[in-house]
């Protein structure tokens, strides 16, 4: 059964971070820069929040404002639920579903150590299963 820190350990190291006083448009042109769906909003080295295009969508687009005249912490998602690296996957995604979030910050003794996504679960997931199926087709065969 794998562990988030597993997944950590082959996702690239860099953890992508806003500050809450941030616009975010700022934030928006990190998220398309580095390609990815959130950012940790983080203050003093402590984690403060989440903010992804969901939030821009639903706090920013849909209620008529600017995101540059928009702070993140206007929209960001704050108590974030947050997993440990010895965290199962299938813990972790239990948690993402039940809660219906796709980003998962992982902390350390409060220390910020990364990030997964419902697709890295997801993917983690696939691979673990295909390769059981391998063990048990090799068995079979003999």
């Amino acid at each position: 059964m794998a562990i988030i820190k597993e997944l950590l350990d082959k996702k690239s190291s860099g953890v992508w971070s806003v500050s809450p006083d941030a616009t975010v448009f700022e934030a928006l042109s990190l998220l398309a820069e580095k390609n990815i769906g959130a950012l940790l909003v983080i203050r003093d080295d402590k984690l403060v929040g989440l903010v992804s295009e969901r939030d821009y969508a639903r706090k920013v687009i849909l209620q008529g404002k600017t995101a540059e005249n928009t702070r993140v912490r206007e929209i960001m998602t704050s108590g974030v639920t947050s997993v440990d690296p010895d965290t199962s996957v299938q813990a972790a995604m239990a948690v993402m579903s039940e809660k219906r979030f796709r980003h998962l910050p992982v902390l350390e003794n409060e220390q910020i150590v990364g990030i997964v996504s419902i697709g890295d679960l997801v993917q983690s997931i696939i691979t673990e299963q295909a390769f059981t199926i391998n063990q048990l087709e090799s068995y079979i065969a003999g």
